[in-house]
């Protein structure tokens, strides 16, 4: 059986893709690597982009088109030691934390929502048996 290595990229649909990446790269400090009319792409990590698209701009792509409306979720990995640094991060930021979880596994989480109302969690070690 092929293996892949991870997940190279996932999208947001957002408004304003200058001030969702303007949100982002100054919450993660990520590097845009691409920019148009229609999406800006960010660094999050070595081989790992988030993708925020105008909303409806992708949809004449033709078979490759997509789009997404509503509130979207995405979770970043964090270091269980860095949770309360961030925590202070968010709060100097003016961000509110909407809930701080602790799972089954050990794991925790902060939840935040972005400019268009995705919901952005931190989490570290132990929320999933593979995390």
């Amino acid at each position: 059986m092929a293996g892949i290595n991870g997940i190279l990229e996932t999208a947001l649909y957002v408004d304003d893709p200058q001030h969702s990446a303007a949100f982002y790269q100054g919450l993660f400090n990520c590097a845009s690597v691409a920019v148009s009319d229609r999406l800006i792409a960010l660094a999050v990590v070595p081989g790992q982009v988030l993708l925020l698209f105008k909303k409806r701009a992708s949809l004449a792509l033709g078979p490759t088109a997509h789009d997404g409306d509503g509130q979207l979720h995405i979770a970043f990995a964090i270091a269980a030691e860095d949770l309360d640094a961030w925590r202070i991060q968010l709060h100097n930021s003016g961000i509110a934390v909407i809930e701080d979880r602790v799972w089954e596994l050990g794991g925790r989480s902060l939840f935040f929502r972005d400019p268009d109302g995705h919901l952005v969690e931190l989490g570290t070690p132990g929320i999933w048996a593979n995390y």
